[in-house]
């Protein structure tokens, strides 16, 4: 029989998992980008990855620094100036080091985060979520710009860009080589 904290034990290493798995799949289509590639943009409204990137920058330094104490939605956060185009391709090593480092303050607090803290309330833009629901609720925020930013690097690359998953007409064989994993 499991018990309570071990329920909770593994849901918080499932969430740690999916945000490295999504953290990951971003990492390695930004890794297929020149700087230059970073500002493009395919459309007119769209974003570029270096936009999407300083978005997820701002979310996450946001929603984790004092996750537990304070509002996930900080005062000095400038959510729309995140979706102004940063610049230059002189810019990307600068994005690349604000990304790692937000990140890392995800992973800390993950590292840190009980079984009990689940249920605790938190706010997010002063609406409260319990611990369990604002994680969640970044985990979808999260896979859905990890997956533009794959799309993004997909349209730049073309035929150049490696499978990230299964290729395609990859099931039979991925499924063949699953029960040796």
């Amino acid at each position: 029989m499991q018990t309570p904290d071990a329920l909770g034990a593994a849901v918080l290493a499932g969430f740690a998992h999916n945000f490295r798995q999504y953290k990951d799949l971003a990492d390695k289509a930004l890794a297929q980008l020149a700087p230059a590639d970073w500002a493009w943009v395919p459309a007119p409204g769209a974003n570029s990855a270096a936009v999407i990137v300083q978005h997820l920058v701002g979310n996450l330094r946001s929603r984790f620094t004092d996750f537990l104490t304070t509002d996930g939605e900080k005062p000095d956060r400038q959510r729309d100036a995140e979706f102004a185009e940063p610049g230059t391709a002189a810019n990307v090593p600068a994005l690349q080091a604000a990304w790692e480092a937000a990140w890392a303050i995800l992973f800390k607090l993950l590292d840190d985060l009980q079984p009990a803290d689940l249920l605790r309330t938190v706010h997010i833009r002063q609406e409260p979520h319990t611990v369990l629901a604002a994680l969640q609720r970044q985990v979808a925020h999260y896979a859905y710009h990890v997956g533009q930013l794959v799309q993004l690097a997909k349209h730049i690359r073309g035929e150049a860009f490696p499978s990230l998953s299964i290729p395609r007409g990859g099931s039979a064989a991925f499924n063949q080589q699953m029960p040796a994993r």
